[in-house]
């Protein structure tokens, strides 16, 4: 997904240490390739002092680069222009219906207890599921995440937030969620088959397969526990309605601002449910 479409993971930011440290890091960025290798030195140092470990500040960041390539990617998003109809027909059809409910049968037994433990309706996740990946049969974009992520932390445009991704990445390293190399998606950081961003991922994901890690990549337990989780964390009442003008429908702002993408959230999880 277009960042623009990820902007969810705005409001899960987590501070810099110490206000002075702060101050530093919002006037430490570029333009343009040319100082961004001594940035990246600053910001190994930084990281060390976040209390990210040395393997996975080498492991992640010792052989990234500029990219710029993602800096044209970021001057080009373009916000949503069509009305909610032309959306919903162009995202959702009969086939992303049908397959949504093979799957709910099939995973039945885990929804079961991913609703008891977070609240969240099968059906939204399901949903979620598939408007953000297809279920991840298109797979989450080929970046490397870290090398996208410094690069933006890098530019000037929106360098403090994505320096706070650029961490959370490398925390994902090293708790051993996932190598440098199996981080790739999107263009912006996004992560797995529901798009996660890093800090979101370090904030809400879980190991609901019990094998030690957080995979939000191939592991179908963990993508969905950890989407009711991010919903649970913002608020989502259980058994609650999720339509336009609920709590939940606001709960789902939080997961994408977009009106027209929540609004297909919630009339395909409606379809899903029957």
């Amino acid at each position: 997904m277009k960042f623009l479409r990820k902007a969810r993971a705005a409001g899960v930011m987590v501070a810099l240490a110490g206000p002075l440290a702060s101050v530093a890091a919002a006037e430490d960025c570029g333009s343009g390739g040319a100082g961004f290798g001594a940035w990246l030195d600053r910001f190994k140092s930084h990281a060390a002092a976040q209390g990210i470990s040395a393997r996975a500040i080498s492991a992640g960041l010792g052989d990234v680069s500029y990219d710029p390539n993602i800096i044209r990617l970021d001057r080009n998003q373009r916000s949503f222009k069509l009305s909610f109809e032309q959306f919903y027909a162009r995202r959702v059809g009969s086939a992303l219906l049908a397959k949504g409910r093979r799957l709910m049968a099939t995973h039945k037994s885990m929804l079961d207890h991913i609703e008891t433990r977070f609240g969240v309706p099968r059906e939204v996740l399901i949903a979620i599921w598939g408007l953000e990946t297809n279920y991840g049969a298109d797979g989450a974009g080929g970046k490397s995440i870290l090398r996208s992520l410094a690069t933006l932390a890098y530019d000037c445009r929106r360098s403090a937030f994505f320096r706070q991704q650029l961490l959370d990445g490398l925390r994902i390293v090293d708790r051993g969620d996932m190598t440098p190399a199996q981080l790739r998606g999107g263009w912006a950081g996004e992560i797995g088959q529901t798009q996660f961003l890093p800090t979101a991922y370090v904030r809400y994901g879980v190991d609901f397969d019990g094998d030690g890690r957080r995979d939000l990549s191939r592991s179908v337990p963990d993508v969905l526990a950890s989407t009711a989780n991010f919903l649970k964390g913002h608020g989502w009442k259980a058994g609650q309605p999720y339509g336009p003008g609920s709590a939940n429908y606001a709960v789902l702002a939080d997961w994408n601002r977009a009106d027209v993408y929540r609004r297909t959230i919630a009339k395909a999880a409606a379809a899903l449910g029957g």
